[in-house]
């Protein structure tokens, strides 16, 4: 056995391979992301507690489709033909370069966008465009070592190419806001067209356990940015009036918010169904799109409680508080849906617990309309998901185990 990493060849991955597990240089790609996640959250944080609601949604939801589109690109890649030689090891140099030059992007696109003349998205899509070109390079790689799955490999290639000259058209030309934000809405549709065409092809040989181990990482990093938020409200308290009640309630209720999105999120029987049922992989990763964009809003309403908290922003506790509610309720509205289309079935258990949580997440609201603190609120906002997590202890594990036995995934 060689230590070394010289080349090898890209001839893909056995599909059925036991104990696949994320590699090192997974987990250190993946560390360029936290960088991108805390950018685009603090970006739109500051316009929301500004009052620029449409520019700070607008400019989040590109942002977070740039930052996890890239990602998912690289994981299947990675899952189906990571050969951990020298050739993968540079490209991913590539791929972590250009996230972090993307994210260095953010501050100016936000801007751009908030003063609504133009978009400046150079620097964004010169740091995306680095990326792609790394993913062309393997997917060329691919296409010579792997015969078998040529078509497949060569269509990611050239459908890849096509786009990023699109991409660059847009990074050249000089646009107003109107027509660059169409011209970067076909280029979105193209990049989520070229999976599902170039599959069509023939399957390339991803780990089903592995593919969902790496997105059980990164909403496990992308939960972090709601721990970042939590801190930042925490200081703010401290700094206006020192260790109080409200420290402690803001403390507790962001940490058990993350914690309980992180239970919640976990109780998806991804890489069993993916395992078993192979096709219903682009609804379930496409879906993670949103689930990781609201998971980032959560933080980022968080950013906004904590200027609110200081005296720094220009909004009241209600707005901050919705701030971080909606982009939970849009959490909770598509874990439960990504769960229904990947089961294949409709449980109208989950239908209760949904009210449930929508309840104490409303209840939370109105707490703060009252006049109530917002470290109280945040606790009540904590305990939605908590709603989730209960009712599946107590009660959905014994439907879970009930539809992955109808679904050939257990016993």
């Amino acid at each position: 056995m060689s230590l070394s990493h010289r080349l090898a060849r890209m001839t893909g991955r056995d599909t059925n391979e036991s104990h696949r597990a994320a590699t090192p240089l997974e987990l250190l790609f993946d560390l360029t992301f936290v960088i991108a996640f805390s950018q685009a959250g603090s970006q739109a944080a500051h316009l929301l507690e500004l009052g620029h609601v449409g520019t700070g949604v607008l400019g989040f939801g590109i942002s977070m489709f740039a930052v996890t589109w890239a990602w998912i690109n690289y994981s299947w890649l990675a899952s189906a033909y990571d050969n951990d030689d020298l050739f993968f090891r540079l490209a991913t140099l590539v791929q972590m370069i250009g996230v972090l030059v993307m994210a260095l992007g953010f501050p100016q696109f936000f801007h751009s966008l908030d003063e609504g003349r133009y978009v400046d998205n150079s620097i964004m899509i010169a740091g995306y465009v680095v990326m792609r070109c790394s993913t062309i390079a393997l997917w060329l790689r691919a296409a010579k070592h792997d015969p078998s799955r040529r078509s497949t490999t060569l269509t990611y290639a050239v459908w890849l190419s096509i786009v990023q000259v699109g991409w660059l058209v847009v990074l050249i030309a000089h646009q107003s806001t109107p027509v660059a934000l169409a011209l970067m809405t076909l280029l979105v549709v193209a990049e989520m067209l070229g999976p599902w065409i170039a599959e069509r092809k023939g399957q390339t040989p991803w780990h089903a356990h592995h593919i969902a181990e790496r997105y059980g990482l990164l909403v496990i990093i992308t939960l972090g940015e709601v721990l970042l938020g939590t801190i930042l409200a925490i200081s703010a308290v401290v700094e206006v009036e020192g260790w109080s009640v409200q420290a402690v309630l803001v403390a507790f209720g962001g940490t058990v918010l993350a914690f309980g999105m992180w239970w919640s999120y976990f109780v998806l029987p991804s890489g069993s169904i993916l395992h078993r049922h192979r096709g219903r992989a682009f609804f379930w990763g496409y879906g993670h799109i949103v689930l990781l964009a609201a998971i980032a809003g959560v933080g980022a309403g968080l950013h906004v409680a904590a200027n609110v908290l200081s005296d720094e922003a220009h909004v009241d506790a209600v707005f901050a508080l919705l701030c971080v509610a909606i982009p939970l309720l849009i959490f909770e509205l598509t874990l439960f849906t990504v769960y229904s289309v990947l089961v294949r079935e409709f449980d109208p258990f989950h239908l209760w617990l949904l009210l449930g949580a929508l309840v104490v997440l409303a209840s939370s609201i109105v707490v703060a309309l009252l006049g109530g603190s917002i470290g109280a609120s945040i606790v009540g906002l904590a305990m939605s998901p908590v709603v989730i997590v209960v009712g599946y202890e107590l009660v959905g594990h014994r439907h879970e185990e009930e539809v992955l036995r109808r679904n050939g995934a257990l016993p």
